[in-house]
């Protein structure tokens, strides 16, 4: 014990201040961004940071499925599809894009429009409805969109907002991220299993609070740890009869085999890809919130791994490369691919912030996504034992949100109003469009069809184009948020040293210190053939 606590006291003394750029680095990294684990750690690393993403890898396919009616055999290819275009997107971010540890996945702020596309085609108001139909218009609609934001990040468009940010901006932003799963139904639920989530979310508190000086294992895999002990003991119950098929904590581990062993996953492999004008515009209001979210993202990893903060250039190419990757998956048939927020929880409560790692389990997760009984296994685990994940890991991430503020005068009346309202009307109108299931009960609400009976029909399509993409936006509190404090923090008057920019441009980044991939081949063949000539 006394070994142990003196490994990791000498090891957070070592850490401090960078003299040069004045940023603060981690006492609670354990493994920072490009640092190279042993090959074994960073396997189990690497799975840990995928499964704690894997309740909503997992939530947005079937959540899609079920509204377009797919088979259930259908059901398990269509998930593991979301499991390959995962890993491939991840792979492609930390390599060629920002090169930030973070995983991509499927974006729930996608999600608004994507049902709203189904529920048209599947009534029969486009393609003959099924299920197949409804797939390949969210296809095309996510290719068409996706393409627009690829442009947006490597002309430099997104970029160029990053003059506008503030901590003031970015703090309520990172806080929505987290508190944007605060009503989960994997925590919420009126049936909900409290006896599992809380051993869940006891031991991951237990594992990373109490125990992590104790032993190492408990510092670098609580998640996992914790993960595992709950769902066994959620399985035995199960298997014992003393848990009912019915309650939450159920584990189905019958289905486990009722899967093919291998699944056939291939671009086009649905069909090809139909385009809709109307759904592309709505679509791509779901492209604009995850852009929203992901910056948020970007600046959120900077802060716990006590990097400076993410220069123009390493934004653009984030948003870039999602853009390129949500095109690949909609070529391949799923639902987009952003960011996601549980992975930079994970960091946080692990302290494993290694590129590295989360390449390897990249890997580990596209080859599963073939596996048939890899998908229907993680499938079983429990929603209380995601929800205890869920509050552990969107609590951290809360945190880091607070923490950018103390770039900021708190004692200024202008910062506080713009936060506290950022974050009110960041939780306030999600809370309302919540009242609506999709952009077509929105439009019912607000009588959009009524007021424009006998209108032309181009003007009847833009106005439903600009009511979905309010619905959207509304229905993602990190972009409501995000959005109003950058109009607030804009144009309410304030200095540079107030709001925090002063200090945050002497913390970012240079936008020479982020080489992309192809700066650093580049620069490796130049030198070589420099040495060649004996230059």
């Amino acid at each position: 014990m006394s070994n142990a606590g003196d490994e990791f006291s000498n090891r957070d003394a070592d850490r401090g201040t960078d003299a040069d750029s004045g940023v603060a680095v981690s006492e609670d990294i354990e493994y920072g961004i490009d640092d190279k684990p042993p090959l074994g750690e960073s396997f189990v690393l690497g799975v840990q940071h995928y499964l704690t993403m894997v309740g909503a890898n997992i939530a947005v396919p079937l959540i899609l499925a079920g509204a377009m009616g797919m088979p259930p055999d259908v059901t398990a290819r269509f998930i593991g599809t979301f499991f390959v275009v995962s890993g491939i997107a991840t792979l492609a971010q930390t390599t060629f894009g920002n090169r930030y540890p973070i995983v991509q996945g499927a974006p729930f702020s996608m999600l608004a429009p994507a049902l709203a596309i189904i529920a048209v085609v599947t009534s029969g108001g486009v393609g003959g409805g099924g299920w197949e139909a409804a797939l390949l218009q969210l296809q095309g609609a996510i290719i068409v969109a996706a393409t627009v934001q690829v442009a947006m990040g490597y002309l430099g468009l997104v970029g160029k907002l990053r003059r506008f940010l503030s901590p003031v901006v970015v703090a309520p932003t990172i806080m929505l991220i987290g508190l944007a799963l605060f009503n989960a139904p994997q925590i919420t639920a009126s049936n909900q299993s409290w006896p599992l989530l809380g051993l869940t979310l006891g031991l991951i508190l237990l594992f990373s609070q109490y125990l992590d000086v104790k032993a190492r294992a408990f510092r670098l895999y609580p998640v996992i740890l914790a993960l595992v002990i709950a769902w066994v003991v959620a399985a035995t119950l199960s298997a014992g009869g003393l848990i009912a098929d019915a309650h939450p904590g159920y584990v189905p581990l019958e289905q486990v085999t009722n899967t093919d062993p291998i699944l056939p996953i291939y671009p086009f492999q649905w069909g090809t890809p139909q385009i809709t004008t109307a759904f592309v515009i709505g679509m791509f209001a779901g492209v604009l919130a995850s852009i929203v979210e992901s910056i948020g993202d970007y600046y959120a990893v900077a802060n716990l791994t006590g990097s400076a903060a993410p220069s123009e250039k390493r934004i653009n190419h984030g948003i870039g490369m999602e853009g390129l990757m949500n095109v690949f998956s909609g070529i391949m048939g799923t639902a987009g691919s952003t960011s996601y927020s549980e992975n930079i929880g994970a960091i946080g409560l692990t302290g494993v912030a290694s590129r590295y790692v989360v390449q390897f389990g990249a890997v580990v997760m596209l080859l599963f996504g073939f596996v048939g009984y890899f998908g229907q296994l993680v499938a079983t685990i429990p929603d209380p034992i995601v929800g205890g994940l869920f509050i552990a890991m969107f609590a951290q991430i809360v945190a880091v949100g607070v923490s950018n503020l103390r770039h900021v005068d708190l004692d200024s009346s202008r910062n506080t109003f713009v936060i506290g309202f950022a974050l009110f009307v960041g939780l306030a109108i999600p809370a309302y469009m919540g009242n609506f299931d999709s952009t077509i009960a929105f439009r019912e609400a607000i009588g959009l069809e009524s007021a424009l009976a006998g209108q032309p029909g181009w003007l009847e399509a833009a106005a439903q184009a600009v009511v979905d993409t309010i619905y959207i936006i509304g229905s993602t509190g990190m972009a409501v948020g995000g959005l109003a404090a950058l109009v607030l923090d804009n144009t309410i008057p304030g200095s540079r040293e107030e709001r925090g920019l002063a200090h945050w441009d002497r913390i970012t980044e240079d936008e020479s210190e982020f080489e992309t991939f192809w700066d650093r081949w580049l620069g490796a063949d130049n030198a070589a053939v420099d040495a060649e000539r004996g230059d």
